[in-house]
């Protein structure tokens, strides 16, 4: 099964995701994942990556879907794909599809994590997560333990985004809609869209992820 997870930054995307990969054995697509990985591969497309970004110009569209390529046809014995903050705009979704059908996968759900802004705003301004493992806490709703370790790997290394600030965020959620809310459309029109309440309890979102994915 191969999904598409969409919604804005904060949303929660990455920590659905990870739980997919490790109840269903899918693999987990991002974008930024990716790229980390191919310019520190010395392969043919890494070297093209690392030159990109060593010249600071943007990754092109033709690149994230060669990159994708190879994933969808180096990866074996597995639960599907999870394509996390990709695509981003209609001209990837595009893309995106005519690379499924050329490989024979098809693109079974996509799935919005549907918030209100200001909570999101609210939830975000709080979030750490952990260097190791990436678990997320925050400072209201899940503080970091008393002991200083992380309470899934004992890690102690806890990072918090420079931008995960009020004013920041609200500039990357008008980037989001402007650039995705699109997406919404299109995958409706072509009857794949479920929205889930993205502000819910995580469990709560991973239930209403797999009635999607079981019905």
């Amino acid at each position: 099964m191969n999904i598409i997870l969409l919604g804005p930054p904060g949303a929660g995307k990455g920590t659905q995701a990870r739980h997919l990969v490790e109840t269903r054995n899918m693999v987990q697509l991002s974008t930024g994942d990716m790229l980390r990985e191919a310019k520190d591969s010395g392969t043919e497309m890494g070297n093209m990556v690392a030159d990109v970004m060593a010249r600071g110009d943007l990754v092109t569209d033709e690149i994230v879907i060669g990159l994708i390529r190879e994933k969808l046809e180096d990866t074996t014995d597995h639960g599907g794909f999870i394509f996390d903050g990709f695509p981003r705009t209609l001209a990837q979704a595009t893309a995106l599809g005519e690379l499924l059908e050329a490989t024979g996968k098809p693109l079974d759900h996509v799935i919005q994590l549907g918030v209100d802004d200001e909570a999101l705003v609210t939830r975000i301004s709080g979030r750490s997560t952990c260097g190791n493992c990436g678990e997320v806490y925050h400072d209201v709703t899940k503080p970091q333990p008393a002991d200083g370790k992380c309470e899934k790997c004992g890690a102690s290394d806890f990072k918090r985004r420079a931008d995960d600030n009020e004013e920041s965020l609200r500039n990357r959620l008008m980037e989001y809609y402007k650039k995705t809310s699109p997406l919404l459309g299109y995958y409706y029109a072509h009857n794949m869209l479920t929205r889930v309440d993205g502000l819910a309890d995580i469990k709560e979102v991973q239930n209403s992820i797999a009635k999607v994915l079981d019905a």
